[in-house]
C-alpha cells in the first residue's frame, strides 16, 4: 500500500514537472528589437505571455512608443553582451543588427539557439495549415486583402503582415489555438548569419504567387538569380499543397507551371470592371460591385485573394461582401487627402514595374484630371546606375513627373555617383524635372496647383524629411 502511494506520489510529481516545463513562459532575447517587424513580433509573443527583452542601438516611432506602452523599450541604446545569459530559450535576431554584433556573439558563445524572424515564425506554426503570400509586388495588399475578409466575417487567425491594417492592433498575431497563419513572403534575406530569403524557411500549404520583376539586386545581382528564388519557393509548398498564382505574369506562369512540385494549381487573371464617375466596379454574377480600391494590380490581387480565401473556407458571396469594404493597406496607394476636385495619395512603390502600375491606375481612375507623380529613388537598387534602366517609360502615364533623389543617401550606401542627366535618360522623359534638394523639392509641390489634379507620392521614404500631414493642407 505505501509502495503504491509512492508510487502515485511519484508520478504527480512528474506531471506537475512536466506541465511546467510545458507551460512555462519562455524567455526570448531580441537583437535589434526596434524594427518594424521585429518590434511586432516581440509585441505579438509578450501577448501571448512570454518573457520579451531586447536591444537596438536606435529606435524610431511607432516602434518606440509601442514598446513603452507595454514596457519592453529598452532603458537605454546599445548592445550589452552582459543581457544574453543562459537563462534565455532563444535569441531572435534581426537584420539590422551585424555578424558581429556583440550580443550575438556572446549569443553563440553560450550556444543558445538564434532564430531568425522567418524561422521563429515556422517554429510557432508547424502544427497549422501555413498561407504564404509572395511576389515581388502586391504581397502586402493581398495579405492585407485575405486579413480583411477573414476579419469581417469574424474568422480567427494567426497572421504576419508588412502594413498596419485598420482593425488589426499589431502587424503579427500569434496563438496556440487558431488553424491557419497567413504569412506574408518577403523574398528578403533571413538575418545576418541566415541568408536564405525569408519566403523559403515556411514550407506553406497553401500559397499564392503574384509577380515577378527583378529587385534587391545588392542581394540577387542578375534577373536569373532572382527568379531562381521563386523557384525554391514553389518547390518548398508541402506536397499535396495548393499554389494561386498570376497567370498574367509571364515570368509567373513559367515558374509554376514548369515546377516538377506535386502541388494543386490554381491561376487567377484580371476580373472584368468598369470604371465610372471615379469609382471601379467589379462585375460579378450578382452585378456591379463598388469597390473603394482601383487599378489593373489591385484587381489582379484581389483576384488572387479570393482564391486564397475560398481555400480557407470563404465562399464568393461572402468574400465580395468583404472585400467591398477594404480601403487598403497603409502606404499602398493610401489616399491620404481628398477634396471635390483634388485627392493625394501616398505609395510605396518604389520598383520600376509598381511605379508603372501605380502611375497608371490613378491616371486611369482619374482620366480627366491631371497626374503629378512624384517619385523618390531611395533603395538600393533603385540608387543603382545600372540598374535605373529598368525605370525606362515607368512614368509615361503622368502628365507631370518629378524625381526626387539623395546625393547623400547614394554616398551613404556605397553606390557609385548617380547624376540627374543619368536618370533623365533612364526615363526617356524630356519634361522629366529632377530634384536632388528637400528643401526645393518641397518648394516646388507647394508652389503646385492642384486644382482638377491626382497627386501620387512614391516612396518608400520621405524625401528627405517631407511632413506628409503638410501636404494634407495643399488641398
Amino acid at each position: 500500500m505505501v509502495e503504491f502511494g509512492l508510487k502515485i506520489s511519484n508520478l504527480l510529481w512528474f506531471c506537475f514537472v512536466f506541465l511546467r516545463v510545458k507551460f512555462r513562459s519562455m524567455n526570448i532575447h531580441f537583437i535589434a528589437i526596434g524594427g518594424a517587424a521585429m518590434h511586432n513580433l516581440a509585441l505579438a509573443l509578450h501577448q501571448k505571455g512570454y518573457q520579451i527583452t531586447g536591444s537596438d542601438d536606435t529606435i524610431f516611432d511607432p516602434s518606440k512608443s509601442r514598446l513603452a506602452a507595454k514596457g519592453l523599450l529598452p532603458e537605454e541604446y546599445g548592445w550589452f553582451p552582459e543581457k544574453i545569459t543562459d537563462n534565455l530559450d532563444a535569441i531572435i535576431l534581426g537584420m539590422h543588427a551585424k555578424a558581429d554584433n556583440p550580443e550575438l556573439l556572446k549569443a553563440q558563445e553560450l550556444g543558445l539557439k538564434i532564430y531568425s524572424y522567418p524561422e521563429f515564425l515556422y517554429e510557432q506554426s508547424k502544427s497549422k495549415t501555413r498561407v504564404v503570400i509572395g511576389g515581388s509586388h502586391g504581397k502586402t495588399s493581398i495579405t492585407s486583402m485575405v486579413l480583411h475578409v477573414l476579419h469581417y466575417h469574424e474568422k480567427e487567425v494567426d497572421y504576419m503582415v508588412g502594413a498596419q491594417l485598420e482593425g488589426f492592433e499589431t502587424m503579427v498575431h500569434l496563438t496556440d489555438d487558431n488553424e491557419f497563419i497567413v504569412l506574408e513572403g518577403d523574398e528578403y534575406l533571413s538575418s545576418p548569419i541566415d541568408r536564405r530569403p525569408k519566403f523559403h524557411l515556411y514550407k506553406p500549404n497553401i500559397a499564392l504567387l503574384s509577380g515577378i520583376a527583378w529587385d534587391h539586386i545588392n542581394v540577387f545581382p542578375t534577373y536569373e538569380n532572382y527568379v531562381e528564388q521563386f523557384k525554391i519557393f514553389v518547390d518548398s509548398i508541402t506536397n499535396g499543397g495548393a499554389m494561386v498564382y498570376n497567370e498574367e505574369d509571364a515570368e509567373v506562369k513559367s515558374v509554376v507551371e514548369e515546377s516538377v512540385n506535386p502541388i494543386k494549381r490554381y491561376p487567377y487573371q484580371t476580373p472584368e470592371y468598369t470604371i465610372e464617375n471615379g469609382i471601379t466596379f467589379l462585375d460579378t454574377s450578382d452585378g456591379k460591385l463598388p469597390l473603394e480600391i482601383f487599378g489593373i494590380h489591385n484587381l489582379q490581387n484581389l483576384a488572387g485573394a479570393k482564391w486564397i480565401c475560398q481555400h480557407m473556407g470563404i465562399d464568393e458571396d461572402d468574400f465580395y461582401e468583404a472585400i467591398a469594404t477594404f480601403k487598403g493597406a497603409s502606404k499602398r496607394l493610401e489616399k491620404i487627402a481628398e477634396t471635390a476636385s483634388t485627392v493625394i495619395f501616398k505609395d510605396f512603390a518604389h520598383s520600376p514595374s509598381k511605379v508603372a502600375a501605380t502611375t497608371k491606375a490613378v491616371k486611369e481612375q482619374y482620366s480627366k484630371r491631371t497626374v503629378l507623380a512624384c517619385l523618390e529613388l531611395h533603395t538600393y537598387s533603385s540608387l543603382n546606375a545600372e540598374f535605373l534602366k529598368e525605370y525606362k517609360g515607368a512614368l509615361d502615364r503622368a502628365d507631370k513627373a518629378v524625381v526626387f533623389y539623395s546625393p547623400h543617401a547614394v554616398e551613404i550606401k556605397k553606390l557609385e555617383k548617380v547624376t540627374a542627366d543619368q536618370i533623365a535618360r533612364a526615363f526617356e522623359r524630356d519634361d522629366l524635372l529632377i530634384y536632388t534638394d528637400p528643401g526645393e523639392f518641397k518648394a516646388f509641390l507647394f508652389s503646385q496647383n492642384l486644382e482638377n489634379t491626382a497627386l501620387l507620392l512614391m516612396s518608400s521614404g520621405n524625401y528627405g524629411g517631407l511632413d506628409f500631414e503638410e501636404v494634407k493642407s495643399l488641398i
